[in-house]
Formats: structure tokens, sequence, C-alpha cells
């Protein structure tokens, strides 16, 4: 075959430094839309992104010519960079240092955008350690617990 063909769609799931609840009502959609824009012009698609004060969930195409940790790393780097030159109050943000990333099926797409959309929801119910151990889970990764929060 000539050509390469690729449908790699990743649900990321990262959250600020320790958790700190910098994504406020107020300047979350900002902060999703900017990373939105980074992923356009790196060629990776966004289906949705969304989360709640602590953390990002994203449903992205990423391109056969992106790793998926180069992915992640262009739109955490650039929105890092980003909020602290837009939000001069939010000095002390970061992102956590790592990331999951779990492969979707076409077929359940519309699960995971559904997911996403209804974060606050969900949150009020789980917490996100609970979330992250569920997910870990569910797609048989080994974890220390002791590793995962740092």
């Amino acid at each position: 075959m000539p050509h390469s063909f690729t449908h790699i769609l990743i649900h990321y799931i990262f959250s600020t430094k320790n958790r700190q609840r910098f994504l406020t009502d107020d300047i979350r959609p900002r902060i999703f839309n900017y990373m939105g824009g980074i992923a356009r012009r790196n060629d990776i698609q966004p289906q949705i992104i969304g989360g709640i004060e602590d953390h990002v969930h994203m449903l992205v195409l990423v391109p056969k010519t992106l790793s998926i940790a180069d992915a992640v790393k262009l739109i955490k780097g650039g929105s890092s960079k980003w909020i602290h030159k837009e939000f001069p109050r939010l000095k002390n943000f970061a992102w956590q240092i790592g990331y999951g990333a779990f492969s979707v099926s076409l077929s359940n797409k519309e699960n995971v955008v559904r997911y996403i959309k209804h974060q606050k929801e969900h949150h009020r119910k789980m917490t996100f350690k609970e979330e992250i151990i569920e997910f870990l889970e569910k797609h048989n990764i080994e974890y220390d617990e002791r590793y995962i929060w740092d």
C-alpha cells in the first residue's frame, strides 16, 4: 500500500499540578478554545475539550505524523505559556507532568463526547482520583498508587 492511513482517536486526561483548582468557570472556555487552536495548528483534530477546575479531558484525532506523547506535549506546553501571559493572577499555574491517553474506537466516540460534556455532573459523584483509577483499571493498566499523584 503506497499511502499510510490512520485514525488515531485519543482521550487525554491530565490535571493541573497538585490538582489546584485554577480552571475556574470564567476562564475555562477561553483556555479550552485556545487548546483547540493549538491542536488545529498542529494538524490535531479536536473533537471536544472539557473538564472542571482541576483537570482536562480532550478527545482528539492525532495525525500519523505525531506521536501520542508529542501531541499532548504541544497542547500542554503551548496552553501553559498562554495561561501565564493571559492570566497574570495564575503565575503559579502548571500542568501535571504526566497524562492519561486512552484509545477510543469510532463506535464509542459519541459516548466519550457525552462523558466529556458532562464532567461537572460526573464529578458530583466521583473524585478525580476515583476517575483515574477507574480508567486505569478499565484499560488493564498496572499502576502503583504512590506514583499516580506526584
